[in-house]
């Protein structure tokens, strides 16, 4: 496997933070439109409104557990680490972050919203585990 297929899930995720992004754009822009928000409110997040606030909220999500994906996907790049499994791992951690961002976008369920969290957690921690192991030489 080419080292370089560990960059495909990244880019995956870079996509979903724009697509976040623009969703608040919208959602912005249709709250003060319809008189439903003042641009002041924007200011600070607690006056703003609750139609954009959970895409605000998403996007700070974007940038806390994705964080160590990030680092690890560098790591596993620099260390000659990449194959089938990390790559699968990595596919499988940005198919949570979609699923996870599409209920906090929609129906906002936290059952939901939170099981998926904590399976991309669950394979983010399987994944450094591997990590260290393959630093070890263990695998």
């Amino acid at each position: 496997m080419h080292q370089t297929a560990i960059f495909w899930p990244m880019l995956a995720h870079v996509l979903l933070v724009y697509i976040v992004y623009l969703v608040m754009f919208r959602r912005r822009y249709h709250a003060v439109k319809s008189g439903e928000a003042k641009v002041g409110q924007y200011k600070v997040r607690s006056t703003e409104p609750a139609s954009s606030v959970t895409v605000a909220n998403n996007l700070i999500n974007q940038f806390e557990l994705p964080v160590l994906f990030h680092v690890l996907c560098l790591a596993l790049f620099v260390t000659n680490g990449v194959n089938y499994l990390t790559v699968a791992l990595m596919w499988l951690f940005i198919a949570t972050r979609y699923v996870h961002a599409l209920v906090h976008l929609t129906s906002n369920n936290l059952m939901h919203r939170t099981g998926m969290f904590f399976f991309g957690a669950a394979i983010l921690l399987v994944a450094w585990v591997w990590f260290a192991l393959h630093l070890l030489g263990a695998v």
